[in-house]
């Protein structure tokens, strides 16, 4: 049996054999990101990418959803301070050079959607939905989204997702290429397990070749989330992002 070490946080790391799960861990506010876990994830792909053993990284949700995207709060708090975490996560992501495996229940909002078009296999549960609702905030797309997402799902989805802001649900998303597969929630996680441990046992050097191949040019990536960021920034100056940022968190209260 692989033997499985965790961490209990808002992050869940556990090494299965070749495959290293991490797991957002923060059911109650619908795993919404913060800084602290955005530090978490930053560790765990940073320790996957320098440890032989692991071959894959596998990503899912706790509690029946992936990602609810930033939490705003913690994330206005973070602007406030200087400090944006989230950036490096980015970053790391489109950079990583082993598989990636998502395995995606529920809401996929925000990162919590864009994070997938850096991942190399992804499967979702029927019922999971999926959002980009960056311009609705006054805000700008991240994580390459405005380079990748076009090139996979075409410019008409992309425009409909990115500029009008049109949420879709799984079948939607498999059709246009988003998704490998939508698989009943009661299998998904043994699913993109065993995916994932597939992909892990394959002979790694030859793998990693054809990864890097297939994904393109990564400083392309790169360049464009730096764009991106810049434009980003710009935009939560803008007095339209301030307000709409504010409204969101007044609704939550």
């Amino acid at each position: 049996m692989d033997e499985r070490e965790a961490v209990m946080s808002d992050v869940e790391v556990i090494r299965a054999g070749g495959v290293l799960e991490v797991t957002l861990n923060r059911p109650a506010k619908k795993n919404a990101l913060t800084n602290s876990m955005y530090r978490a994830l930053n560790i765990a792909l940073r320790e996957a990418e320098h440890d032989p053993a692991i071959g894959a990284v596998l990503i899912g949700g706790a509690g029946g959803v992936f990602s609810a995207g930033n939490d705003i709060g913690d994330f206005v708090a973070a602007v406030q301070g200087g400090e944006m975490v989230g950036a490096d996560f980015v970053r790391k992501i489109a950079a990583f050079s082993k598989p990636l495996v998502a395995a995606v229940d529920g809401l996929a909002v925000g990162i919590g959607c864009t994070m997938l078009l850096h991942c190399d296999l992804v499967y979702a549960t029927p019922e999971s939905r999926f959002s980009l609702p960056f311009v609705d905030l006054g805000l700008l797309p991240e994580a390459g989204a405005s380079l990748l997402l076009p090139r996979r799902v075409g410019m008409a989805r992309a425009s409909a997702w990115l500029l009008a802001g049109e949420s879709f649900g799984a079948d939607e998303a498999l059709a246009a290429g988003l998704l490998n597969a939508t698989v009943a929630k009661d299998a998904l996680m043994a699913t993109a397990r065993e995916k994932a441990a597939q992909l892990a046992a394959k002979p790694r050097t030859a793998l990693m070749a054809a990864r890097k191949f297939l994904r393109g040019d990564k400083e392309e990536v790169l360049a464009r989330i730096e764009a991106e960021l810049d434009a980003f920034h710009r935009a939560l100056a803008s007095p339209e992002a301030r307000a709409a940022l504010t409204a969101f968190l007044n609704k939550g209260k």
